[in-house]
């Protein structure tokens, strides 16, 4: 609960402290006074946006200190922002400039907005004018009787939503096929002429590179001989004398004779001996290369075929060989997904029908408990209304179906459903006897709304308690 708040220049407020302490506080005062400003200082606590034209002077702060002896979640949520809580206190505060950005503190920590937010969301909560606009919407009421019905409606809750979503994905998917089969059957054919023409040609990886350097060779067999030939005949040609590997031989010879009078020389020597060891083993090789060449007119024109067929599938895939392979991997699956639509379809319309059976199940078990949590609700809630002024005032809680031959099969009637299942929820209010329950949407004033929201949260109190519940324009 909130135990202080300290507010310094917000809007008509220079500076004040609240110690509201347990059990009930009115705040009254004229037009002016600072009402709204409390308020303003509570939502920015709350996380709210900062309202910068509100702030005298220079900055505006607003510093909370709460309670929440009994809420080990939040004390986790706060170590894990980095903040401490002070003897079970949580302390947090609020800084707005004039201009610049807002700060936000909690437990000494700096914090974003949001982090203040999901603190206090379970600490206050306020009631005001948006919220009586809030309750008038049946969507809203099954979310206070859902509250309200507590643990005993939130597993099979979950167990319906997760069947829904289930449901969802299966329609969809189902619609998705069904709808496109025409298209879908296109693809699949276009698909399966390039998947033929591939595995036709059978590339094999990187077989575009090898065909390309084999082509070089194949096509400048001559300028190819006449290279080796005479890089040959320069490393080794015993009749002309003058071949490298001769007049590496001489120096060698040179330097081994000298070496005796000077190691530096013989070391030379030993290097040089290494040099012309290894031209003989190029000129070796250069022999070998030589001999292998071989102009091969008929090989040349099959590997240009080749390149050729090639060719046409990385136009298509490419931009290399490797890149076809990689796209005949990925769209082999697809072809597959696409042939097996029909079988797909009447795998999907089995396991919609079964999904259905399962929502129906879930869907009766919800609208029984809700039942049961209407009749309960409606009982409290009309108790707290006698003591609010209403001793003749009742509320009750209507639950209805709307009929749809697509909808899930309840009780002998087939009903339309949503992610909460099949039940509309409405609140109906008979202010005073004489006068016919309508729905507070509808017939309910203010002040009455004002009355029932009162009743609504101390009803609540034992399904989600709040320790701080703040009510504004209360009649």
């Amino acid at each position: 609960m909130i135990e202080e708040i300290a507010i310094r220049g917000l809007g008509v407020i220079e500076s004040a402290e609240i110690r509201p302490g347990s059990g009930f506080t009115a705040l009254t005062g004229e037009t002016g006074a600072g009402k709204t400003m409390i308020l303003t200082a509570v939502a920015l606590l709350m996380g709210s946006k900062a309202p910068t034209g509100l702030v005298r002077g220079e900055k505006a702060r607003v510093e909370g200190r709460l309670n929440i002896a009994g809420f080990d979640d939040l004390a986790e949520a706060l170590e894990d922002a980095g903040g401490e809580l002070e003897d079970q206190e949580l302390i947090i505060s609020r800084s707005v400039p004039a201009q610049g950005r807002a700060r936000a503190v909690a437990g000494g920590a700096s914090v974003p907005a949001a982090t203040l937010a999901e603190l206090t969301a379970g600490l206050i909560v306020v009631h005001g004018q948006a919220e009586q606009l809030r309750i008038r919407h049946s969507g809203r009421q099954r979310m206070v009787l859902d509250a309200f019905a507590g643990a005993d409606l939130e597993l099979p809750h979950n167990r319906y939503r997760a069947a829904y979503a289930r449901y969802q994905s299966i329609t969809a998917e189902l619609a998705e096929r069904s709808s496109s089969a025409a298209g879908r059957a296109v693809e699949a054919e276009l698909l399966r002429h390039d998947l033929e023409q591939i595995a036709a040609e059978d590339p094999q990886p990187g077989e575009d590179v090898e065909l390309r350097a084999e082509e070089a060779r194949l096509a400048n067999v001559a300028e190819l001989m006449i290279a080796s030939d005479q890089a040959h005949a320069a490393l080794s040609d015993p009749d002309a004398g003058d071949d490298a590997q001769g007049r590496i031989g001489s120096a060698v010879r040179l330097l081994e004779r000298a070496g005796a009078f000077d190691d530096e020389l013989a070391h030379l020597a030993g290097r040089l001996r290494d040099v012309g060891e290894a031209l003989a083993d190029v000129a070796a090789d250069l022999a070998s290369y030589g001999s292998a060449l071989d102009a091969d007119p008929a090989r040349l024109a099959a590997v240009q075929a080749r390149r050729a067929a090639l060719g046409r599938l990385t136009r298509k895939h490419g931009p290399s060989l490797d890149d076809v392979l990689a796209w005949a991997a990925e769209q082999t699956p697809r072809l597959a997904d696409l042939d097996s639509d029909d079988r797909r379809i009447a795998e999907l319309a089995e396991e919609r029908a079964e999904v259905l059976a399962v929502l129906a199940d879930e869907a009766a078990q919800l609208s029984n408990l809700r039942a049961a949590a209407a009749a309960a609700l409606s009982e409290a809630v009309t108790a707290e209304l006698h003591g609010l002024a209403m001793p003749d005032a009742e509320l009750s809680v209507r639950l209805t179906g709307t009929p749809d031959p697509d909808g899930l099969p309840l009780a002998g009637h087939t009903l339309a459903f949503g992610p909460d299942g099949v039940d509309a929820v409405e609140f109906l209010l008979r202010p005073h006897r004489g006068a016919q329950p309508a729905p507070i949407g509808v017939g309910a004033s203010g002040g009455e709304l004002s009355r029932v929201m009162l009743a609504l949260e101390v009803a609540l109190a034992g399904a989600d308690a709040v320790p701080t519940m703040i009510f504004d324009e209360v009649d």
